[in-house]
């Protein structure tokens, strides 16, 4: 295939335009409000595992492409705008892959009165209904991330030792991790290695009840012990989307901005500003909700039967 070409065939991008009609009337059926918020922000990704791609300055200050469209639709929440969803590029330097792409596409929405459990149910039947015509899925499965790591890894991820934990990571991966890796990053390693691969065979998977320390921008459930009000959705082995239910208190985010600063500068990773717009917001009110974003790209390569995003894209990174 020549350069010019793009990457996907023309049938495919007529199915996938197909697949982005359905996602609308999904929503629209829902009563969401569609928005737009822009791809250019003034605050960087502070979370340690993403990298914002940087737009230099050109006479108007500083300026990062967006990871996600979250801060500026927490924004919208707060400002009045009820339930919201939006389709829009998104960007993240150093992932490129068979299943990542610098610049790919996401599918957000937020739910005003929903739970990360009631907002994990309507993923799952977004996900069947833009699959009836494609493929045939088994009932959608349930997993506590718990449960999934002593099935697949023979591991107990919240009473194992951090040593244990990396220790089994060491023995089905050849190689470990930097001296600064904390419990977190060996399960990350390990849920890659042989615990993600295996959800979501023939159905769509939904994991919960995350360790605390993994909540991001998750809250706190009680327990013993606690766990983050988190999910992800898996198909073919495939992580397809991550959502929570929101935390809305603006000085337990500013503390998790720190702890992410934190970590990178042990991470020698660049140190950004936190997003003052948003915490403002957090300030103000943001109404009781939760969101998710699904990759769209991978969602429709995997509805499609193709074995990576390039093949679902007019053209991938290498194309573009």
């Amino acid at each position: 295939m020549q350069q010019w070409h793009p990457s996907a065939t023309i049938d495919t991008l007529r199915a996938r335009a197909r697949l982005l009609s359905l996602l609308r009337d999904f929503f629209d059926q829902r009563d969401l409000l569609e928005v737009s918020t822009p791809v250019l922000s003034a605050s960087a990704a502070t979370d340690p595992a993403l990298e914002s791609l940087p737009v230099l300055p050109g006479g108007t200050g500083q300026r990062w492409l967006h990871t996600s469209p979250e801060f500026a639709m927490k924004r919208l929440l707060a400002a009045g705008s009820g339930d919201i969803w939006q389709v829009c590029p998104v960007f993240r330097d150093g992932e490129q892959g068979r299943w990542h792409n610098p610049e790919f596409t996401l599918v957000e929405w937020y739910r005003l009165g929903f739970d990360e459990r009631q907002l994990a149910a309507e993923v799952v039947t977004l996900i069947e209904t833009l699959a009836a015509d494609y493929r045939d899925l088994a009932p959608a499965q349930y997993l506590t991330y718990r449960d999934a790591f002593v099935h697949y890894a023979g591991i107990d991820p919240l009473a194992a030792s951090d040593d244990e934990i990396a220790e089994a990571t060491m023995r089905v991966v050849a190689t470990g991790g930097p001296a600064y890796w904390q419990r977190g990053e060996w399960l990350d390693l390990l849920g890659a290695a042989v615990v993600y691969p295996a959800l979501g065979r023939g159905r769509v998977t939904v994991l919960t009840d995350y360790p605390a320390e993994q909540a991001a921008l998750a809250r706190i459930r009680p327990g013993n012990p606690p766990s983050a009000a988190r999910f992800e959705v898996f198909l073919d082995g495939v992580e397809l989307a991550n959502g929570f239910y929101e935390l809305a208190d603006p000085q337990e985010q500013r503390r998790r901005f720190e702890t992410d600063l934190n970590r990178r500068r042990a991470m020698e990773m660049a140190v950004v500003a936190p997003d003052e717009r948003l915490l403002a917001a957090l300030e103000y009110g943001l109404p009781d909700c939760a969101g998710v974003a699904l990759g769209l790209d991978r969602l429709v390569a995997l509805l499609l039967g193709q074995d990576s995003l390039a093949r679902v894209m007019a053209f991938d990174f290498a194309r573009a």
